[in-house]
C-alpha cells in the first residue's frame, strides 16, 4: 500500500494520482520513492501501455517540492529518477499523460514537462518559481521549457518566476488541451484512449524516435539513428497484425508484442 499517491488499473491504462492534498500535492522524499516504484513498474509491466498522472484534489496539481519538510529540519533526497520518479526518466517509452487539475509550481511544472502531453483544468496554473526563494529549476524544467516552446518564451517564464494560465500555455504550445475542471480526467482518458488505438509497440517506437532525434542536431543522424523501439516494432506480432486487419476491414487486436 501506498501513503502518498494512488495508482488505478484500468485495462491498459494507469491513472496516477499524487495524494497530499493538505500540502497542496508537494512532494518529499516519501513521495517521491513511492512515485518512483509506480513508474517503475509500470514500464515493466506489458499490460501497461499509457498512463496519466494527476493531483488529489481541486487545488494543485503539485507545488512542486515541499519546502516546509526541508525547513523542518527533514533530510532532502531524491530518487534516481527525479521528482515524481519521471523528471530525471529518460528510457521510459510508454506515454505518459499530466492531467494538470490546479498549481503546477516547479517541481510540479517539471513534472508535467516531464510528460508527453499536458492536459489542464481551466483553472491550473504554470511556473518556475525557484529564483524567487534563491533556488533554480533544476529537475529539468530550464532544459526542458525551451526545447518544448522555444527559447524567449522561455526564457520569459523562467527569469521572472512568472505565473501562467492554462489558457497563456496552450497557446505558448506546451499545453494540449484546456478543459473545465469537472472534465479533466474524462478528457486526458479520452487521450490515452486515442493513443490506445494505436499498436502500443508502435507508440514506444514512435516516443523512443522522436526523444532520441531531438538529442541529435543534424538531421541525417536523427532519421538513420539506432533505437531499441523500432527495432523490437520490426519484430513484433503487431506489425503482422496491423496490415491483416487493414486488410480484413475490421480493428486491429494489438498485442503489444
Amino acid at each position: 500500500m501506498t501513503e502518498f499517491c494512488k495508482a488505478e488499473r484500468d485495462g491498459h491504462l494507469l491513472v496516477v494520482t499524487i495524494n497530499r492534498p493538505e500540502r497542496m500535492n508537494a512532494l518529499h522524499p516519501p513521495a517521491n520513492f513511492e512515485l518512483e516504484k509506480i513508474f517503475d513498474d509500470f514500464a515493466a509491466d506489458p499490460e501497461l501501455w499509457v498512463a496519466i498522472i494527476t493531483g488529489a484534489g481541486e487545488r494543485a496539481f503539485s507545488a512542486g517540492n515541499d519546502l516546509r519538510w526541508q525547513a523542518e529540519g527533514n533530510k532532502l533526497e531524491v530518487p534516481k529518477s527525479g521528482f515524481a520518479g519521471l523528471t530525471s526518466r529518460y528510457d521510459l517509452n510508454k506515454p505518459v499523460i499530466a492531467a494538470v487539475n490546479g498549481v503546477a509550481m516547479g517541481g510540479g511544472f517539471e513534472i508535467a514537462l516531464a510528460c508527453d502531453l499536458i492536459i489542464a483544468s481551466e483553472n491550473a496554473v504554470f511556473a518556475l518559481p525557484e529564483p524567487k526563494v534563491g533556488l533554480a529549476a533544476l529537475a529539468g524544467g530550464l532544459h526542458r521549457l525551451p526545447r518544448q516552446i522555444g527559447v524567449k518564451q522561455a526564457m520569459g517564464m523562467i527569469l521572472t518566476g512568472r505565473q501562467v494560465p492554462a489558457k497563456e500555455g496552450k497557446e505558448l504550445g506546451f499545453v494540449n488541451e484546456v478543459v473545465p475542471a469537472a472534465e479533466l480526467l474524462t478528457a486526458a482518458k479520452r487521450w490515452a484512449g486515442l493513443i490506445m488505438e494505436c499498436s502500443p509497440m508502435s507508440i514506444r517506437a514512435s516516443k523512443e524516435a522522436v526523444y532520441g532525434g531531438l538529442d541529435e542536431a543534424d538531421l541525417e543522424k536523427a532519421i538513420t539513428g539506432k533505437y531499441p523501439a523500432v527495432a523490437a516494432l520490426f519484430k513484433s506480432e503487431d506489425l503482422i497484425e496491423g496490415p491483416r486487419a487493414f486488410a480484413e476491414k475490421r480493428k486491429p487486436v494489438w498485442k503489444g508484442k
